[in-house]
């Protein structure tokens, strides 16, 4: 025994001993049970196998370096909902006053939680599968269900990067073809298109030139050749970007995570130069405070902070996986979290600024048609002169002086005003014109970039920034699926990424047909929110509540080398817990209220028409939500009622090349002698063990020793597997 020990230098003192026994026990010549007397359970010892599992526990990929992991994180984190969602709920929820509730959700949720999986993916080293395994063998469902809830996600997710792809080679030109609405032939007469001439440019290009929509989801049309080779080399991309895995991925991260910033950089300073831009961003942070005081504000809020930082799809965690057991997850937690906030106040400036310039060039357009009509009612005399103000220009006619001559008219052609048919043209109006998504990226954004000095680069710019973010959060979407399959089933890396990318490809054929694009809003609605509200619930729970807080904020203490704030304790116990279930129930009101609809264009009228859903299409819909939950009962059911074997019913011990390592599933609360013995923290996938005292040969251990169910071990131990050959 080395001299420097606690044992040998209290052998010649007469102190009452009150060494733990997990000290003894680090300082004793490694045993390898199964070459030894302590192997009772017959098992022959197999020297490759266990070789195999060695380098399986010591040879895990691990990130080039922490900006490379940091990079991944927000790659993954930041996404496109950061430019087209949050914009739009900063607008309809009261501007500037929606960022106080989302802040404060924020703190009190997304952190806590984001760090809980961080956390947890840090200390097991494993996927989303092994971690809740490890855990709570009976929750084990959380894994699968994190999993087919990527499946689903991917399936959309990569449909809008191949939009994006469409339209980036299709901005290589001048002027941008969706710029104007084109020209057809009637016979002799050269015409503009109709369903264009009815609605807009960008519009007519979205909904024709790119989707080809058909008028409703019931109308299948047929596959879209051209959106079918963009989800072709969408799905190429990411499954290049992924075959290596941390490998590959890591190395695009650099890439894919770093420049749409540049891109949101270049286009606030190009916008913030631009007429209007002011006017914009005076409108989104102006506050509304009274939307403070409205629930359906708060659930908004709660519901974008959940997504916004990729909370139970398994991504978070199998990148953290990939970390040293001494790495600073709290750090990276707070970090990855306020990086998110602030990319999307960032885009929301950047949005605001291009929709004020939007607004006012639509302003003026709309007082220009509108003079002309006065121009027309007094050239007929519908109008007398005398109700224009002398000082009005019709030749340089501005936006104030036509709200002046328009207040005039209403006031005394009050009986016959509609029949005038005129607009007020306020830019409060066109400021208020709610987008996201799609129509923000694709209509909205598009059409006021073909304003802009040289249109076709800032294009280029955008549409690659839109390729970026998605790839980024696709990887780490493909990561909560590649690798918990990976660390489970043993199956080989490339050969699973590029089977799985084929597959998704050939199921997401389904989003280009000319119908594709309201199963896109079917997925985007229905196939995540729920499932991951209940997959968040119950990680929340199998950590807190039945691994135990305390256990688990003195493992955390001992893998940072510092405790966590006290303010996680009562989060993760109570705090989130709440929340989440709150937030679950508004989800499923929220689900009932709404009636399952999608916004259809018809291309007669040359407009969006709300519909329901079709009976099958509901079933898709029921089917879909089912599906992500099936794993959650179904792993519990058969493992409550043992027809699949967990491993979890008693502590297994294994010594195994100078590391001792323990499965202690069903310990006690207040027994902290469950961790693992190691030298090297980042060897293994448990931290070191606590220190209890012991209190003599007398006393009670602070183990509790039980026979086995089986009574095949009189010492009470289970030679059971551990934890990485269990994965």
């Amino acid at each position: 025994m080395p001299k420097n020990s606690k044992v040998t230098q209290r052998e010649h003192s007469s102190e009452h001993v009150t060494e733990s026994v997990a000290d003894l026990l680090a300082h004793q010549e490694p045993v390898d049970y199964k070459r030894s007397v302590l192997n009772v359970t017959g098992e022959t010892w197999d020297k490759q196998k266990e070789g195999d599992e060695d380098l399986d526990a010591e040879n895990r990929p691990a990130w080039n370096s922490k900006l490379q992991y940091i990079l991944a994180q927000i790659g993954y984190s930041v996404g496109l909902g950061n430019v087209w969602r949050f914009p739009y709920l900063c607008q309809k929820n009261g501007g500037g006053a929606y960022l106080v509730p989302y802040l404060v959700l924020l703190i009190i949720i997304g952190l806590p939680l984001f760090f809980l999986e961080l956390a947890v993916g840090q200390r097991i080293r494993r996927g989303s599968i092994g971690v809740w395994n490890y855990i709570c063998p009976r929750l084990g469902g959380i894994g699968y269900a994190s999993c087919l809830v990527c499946f689903f996600v991917g399936l959309y997710y990569n449909v809008i990067i191949g939009w994006s792809i469409f339209y980036f080679f299709k901005s290589f030109q001048y002027p941008l073809p969706w710029s104007e609405c084109p020209i057809v032939k009637n016979g002799s007469v050269a015409v503009v298109e109709t369903e264009c001439e009815r609605s807009s440019a960008t519009t007519y290009f979205w909904y024709r030139e790119t989707l080809d929509i058909s008028n409703s989801i019931s109308e299948s049309g047929g596959l879209n050749w051209k959106m079918t080779l963009c989800l072709l080399v969408a799905w190429s991309l990411v499954g290049l970007a992924m075959i290596k895995g941390i490998q590959s991925s890591g190395k695009v991260m650099y890439f894919s995570s770093l420049f749409p910033y540049l891109v949101l950089v270049c286009f606030l300073v190009r916008g913030l130069l631009l007429r209007g831009a002011v006017d914009g961003i005076m409108h989104m942070f102006t506050p509304k405070l009274d939307k403070m005081l409205d629930p359906q504000v708060w659930r908004e809020a709660a519901t974008q902070v959940f997504f916004a930082l990729g909370l139970g799809f398994g991504g978070v965690i199998a990148f953290s996986s990939y970390n040293k057991q001494d790495n600073n997850c709290h750090f990276d937690a707070t970090l990855v979290s306020f990086i998110n906030f602030f990319t999307s106040v960032l885009a929301t400036l950047v949005v605001f600024a291009v929709l004020g310039f939007k607004a006012n060039i639509m302003n003026e357009k709309c007082v220009v048609e509108n003079a002309e009509k006065i121009l027309g009612y007094l050239n007929t005399n519908v109008l007398s002169h005398d109700l224009i103000p002398p000082h009005v220009n019709f030749s340089h006619l501005t936006a104030k002086d036509y709200n002046e001559m328009y207040r005039v008219i209403m006031t005394v052609k009050e009986g016959h005003f509609k029949e005038l048919g005129l607009d007020a043209c306020l830019l409060e109006d066109e400021l208020n014109k709610s987008v996201q998504g799609t129509g923000l990226a694709f209509i909205a954004f598009t059409e006021a970039m073909t304003h802009f000095p040289a249109s076709p680069f800032w294009s280029v710019m955008f549409f690659l920034m839109l390729i970026n973010l998605g790839l980024g959060s696709m990887i780490g979407t493909m990561s909560g699926i590649t690798t918990p399959i990976i660390d489970t089933f043993k199956v080989r890396k490339e050969v699973f990424t590029v089977g799985c990318c084929i597959f998704a490809f050939l199921v997401g054929l389904i989003f280009v047909q000319r119908s594709g694009n309201y199963f896109v809003t079917m997925f985007d609605d229905y196939s995540a929110t729920l499932p991951l509200t209940v997959v968040v619930i119950l990680e929340n729970i199998a950590v807190a509540w039945i691994y135990g807080t305390k256990k688990f904020m003195q493992e955390l203490t001992e893998m940072l080398g510092f405790r966590p704030y006290q303010f996680y304790y009562y989060a993760w116990k109570y705090v989130s817990p709440i929340c989440m279930a709150v937030l679950m129930t508004a989800s499923i009101i929220q689900l009932g209220v709404s009636p399952p609809g999608y916004s259809a264009w018809i291309r007669e009228e040359a407009a969006e028409k709300f519909l329901f859903y079709p009976t099958w299409a509901m079933a898709i819909l029921i089917s879909l939500i089912i599906l992500a939950s099936l794993p959650l009962p179904l792993v519990f059911i058969l493992r409550q009622f043992h027809l699949v074997s967990d491993g979890s019913n008693a502590l297994s011990v294994t010594y195994k090349k100078g590391r001792m390592m323990k499965d202690i599933s069903n310990l006690e609360d207040n027994d902290e002698t469950r961790f693992i013995l190691s030298k090297v923290p980042s060897e293994t996938p448990s931290p070191m063990p606590t220190h209890r005292s012991y209190l003599g040969p007398g006393s009670n251990s602070p183990m509790e020793m039980s026979s086995a169910p089986n009574g095949r071990y009189g010492s009470g131990y289970l030679l059971a597997s551990t934890p990485e050959s269990e994965l």
